[in-house]
């Protein structure tokens, strides 16, 4: 076999590799299928990710991830659109072992209260400080989704993660004041979040919160405002603003090189 007929060789080799991992990546039919029925006959919709040679006899991180409203539905799919990715790559899969969570919220639901979402966007409390007695009842789906995993699968319950991104960044802020010990390490992405239980969780969760300069859907300075109480009660909380992003602060997010060990790093 001539040189170029090896180089040809190689080249190929090399494209068939890049090839498989890029379908091995895209490959959202890893994160299982399921539904979440509780004792009142509730459910909720979500996909799993298990890590690879999930073995039984280790605890795993588990990684919660709740979506924008854009991903709202009934279909147990869309919410895989932001962020499954980041999970499903095989270097990461490999680097950081862990038990990862989609729930989907139905299209007429949120994460949080409504009336909490008018308080954000101008008609009643500028600041955000109104709480409402309990959570929405999607997020209490959620959690009581969560304490079934705990159950059921190998989870290190001092390495548990939140994420979120729009609606799912207020659900992040929301979840760490309503089950405030719960998780080890959050990233709150172009959210914002009730000012009034940001105490409740500062002295528990390390938070990294991300939003857009150019946000023209959720201004950065709901999640700004929160990393300020944050900061005045002396919680592990750090902030990235984005000056050239607009809604979409996710992708620059998903991009920091740190993000995730920064986030598997973290523990009770």
């Amino acid at each position: 076999m001539n040189k170029t007929s090896i180089y040809l060789l190689l080249f190929v080799l090399i494209l068939n590799a890049l090839g498989a991992g890029l379908l091995q990546a895209q490959d959202k039919s890893l994160f299982k299928n399921q539904v979440f029925l509780n004792k009142k006959g509730d459910s909720l919709l979500y996909r799993i990710l298990y890590p690879p040679n999930y073995d039984r006899g280790k605890e795993y991180p588990l990684v919660l991830f709740l979506h924008g409203a854009g991903e709202r539905g009934h279909d147990n799919e869309k919410q895989l659109t932001h962020g499954a990715d980041l999970f499903l790559d095989q270097e990461n899969r490999e680097k950081f072992p862990s038990i990862v969570v989609f729930p989907q919220c139905p299209e007429d639901k949120y994460w949080i209260d409504v009336s909490i979402r008018k308080e954000l966007f101008g008609k009643g409390d500028p600041n955000f400080s109104q709480s409402i007695e309990q959570p929405s009842e999607q997020l209490d789906l959620v959690n009581e989704l969560m304490q079934k995993l705990f159950k059921a699968e190998k989870v290190d319950k001092d390495r548990l993660y939140i994420m979120g991104l729009s609606m799912g960044g207020f659900g992040t802020f929301e979840t760490l004041g309503r089950w405030p010990k719960k998780y080890a390490a959050a990233v709150a992405i172009c959210g914002g979040g009730n000012l009034s239980l940001a105490k409740k969780y500062a002295p528990h969760t390390a938070i990294w919160i991300t939003h857009g300069g150019k946000d023209d859907i959720v201004p950065p300075i709901l999640s700004k405002r929160v990393y300020e109480v944050l900061k005045e009660e002396g919680a592990e909380v750090k902030y990235t603003l984005y000056p050239e992003a607009n809604h979409n602060s996710w992708d620059p997010t998903f991009a920091e090189p740190e993000l995730l060990p920064w986030l598997f790093s973290k523990h009770h």
